[in-house]
């Protein structure tokens, strides 16, 4: 059986680009195609695969070009790949993975992280909620294309899947599907450790964008003077360093195991954000260290909150995206202890193997339905 795995884009360390990470390990011999790939950005494991891109590898060489492109080269250039000659393919996905042409006698699975945020959620980009008049009109006029676009897409799919109960409702209202498999995206629990007494400091990791709203986290530590460093890079990231005061601490470009250090010897994660699914406080579980996050989306299908008995919880949910309500459960946690070793558990139910596991299963059971 000849397998293709189409990514959207291999230019980043994100969530997505681990879950590819463990597709190939789910399907070794598979052959991988994506709209751009640079080595530097994204994990270093990509560099033991043949990795096969579109047109526009030749113009975009950062995320920034990437996105200054993507309208419409990106679509474009996606098109005219051609995934021809496999049985299978898995399409990991959130923009313009699904364009790609593929054979009509070919299993299509599409894995979906959420459906396009700029074509069906567009108010989560600044650029959009700050643009007016004819800005505003040719941004509506885009969306309105990339949405028929999108969907037109998806419905190349034979199964499709999803990361949780949220995101599959939104597949569906989106893109009209009727059945969607959910599968939670992995964490490598191998890569973090859990140490007996960890250091006096919080800790955030995420790009810096504007619908990360790290900011309020900064906003809240910059009242609460504790100590908190912020892992990442984005297009906020300048403005954020000069909202913070020297209590606030920035670091980008880190080793996997450096991240892994800070996950083990923080207080808590801050996730100040809503995330359609969110690796970040797995992955601070995996480490046996509880987050602080904001109570809606994908945490609320991973994350135990804490309900009287931390010893029985991984997290500490605060109910507004405000910098009282984040104030408040920071003030809270400091009050509680946390059993590292149930954290440490409760992350190893997401670890690769199960997600591998899980995969390969549907992707069996689905071509023998397909084939009967």
């Amino acid at each position: 059986m000849k397998i293709a795995i189409v990514h959207d884009e291999l230019m980043r360390r994100g969530g997505a680009e681990q879950v590819v990470l463990t597709m190939l390990k789910a399907f070794p011999d598979a052959d991988v195609y994506t709209l751009a790939y640079n080595p530097e950005g994204t994990y270093p494991e990509y560099r033991n695969y043949n990795i096969k891109t579109s047109a526009l590898q030749f113009l975009s060489k950062s995320v920034k070009w990437m996105q200054r492109l993507y309208f419409p080269f990106a679509l474009w250039a996606m098109k005219a790949v051609k995934v021809h000659g496999y049985d299978v393919v898995l399409i990991s996905n959130t923009h313009s993975a699904k364009y790609v042409d593929i054979d009509k006698n070919a299993v299509v699975f599409i894995y979906t992280y959420t459906p396009f945020r700029l074509a069906w959620n567009p108010t989560s980009y600044s650029q959009y909620n700050d643009s007016k008049g004819i800005h505003r009109w040719v941004f509506d006029k885009v969306v309105s294309y990339l949405r028929k676009v999108d969907k037109k897409a998806a419905q190349k799919g034979n199964f499709y899947l999803g990361m949780t109960n949220e995101t599959s409702q939104r597949i569906k209202d989106a893109y009209d599907i009727r059945d969607v498999k959910i599968i939670p995206p992995d964490v490598k629990t191998r890569n973090f450790h859990v140490v007996e007494k960890p250091q006096d400091y919080y800790l955030l990791v995420s790009r810096l964008e504007f619908y990360k709203k790290a900011d309020l986290a900064i906003e809240a530590f910059n009242r609460l003077g504790l100590k908190l460093i912020v892992v990442g890079n984005g297009t906020k990231a300048e403005e954020l360093k000069r909202l913070a005061k020297n209590n606030i601490e920035f670091r980008k470009g880190l080793s996997s195991e450096e991240l892994a250090i800070l996950y083990a010897n923080c207080k808590a994660l801050i996730f100040p954000q809503y995330e359609d699914y969110g690796i970040t406080p797995l992955e601070a579980n995996a480490s046996g260290r509880p987050v602080i996050a904001y109570e809606i989306g994908g945490v609320l299908e991973t994350m135990i909150p804490y309900d009287n008995d931390a010893s029985r919880a991984t997290a500490v949910f605060f109910k507004e995206q405000t910098v009282k309500s984040l104030i408040d459960a920071i003030s809270l946690f400091e009050t509680l202890e946390f059993d590292s070793k149930f954290i440490r558990a409760h992350a190893e139910k997401f670890d690769e193997s199960v997600f591998m596991k899980e995969l390969q299963k549907f992707v069996s059971e689905s071509i023998n339905l397909k084939l009967k």
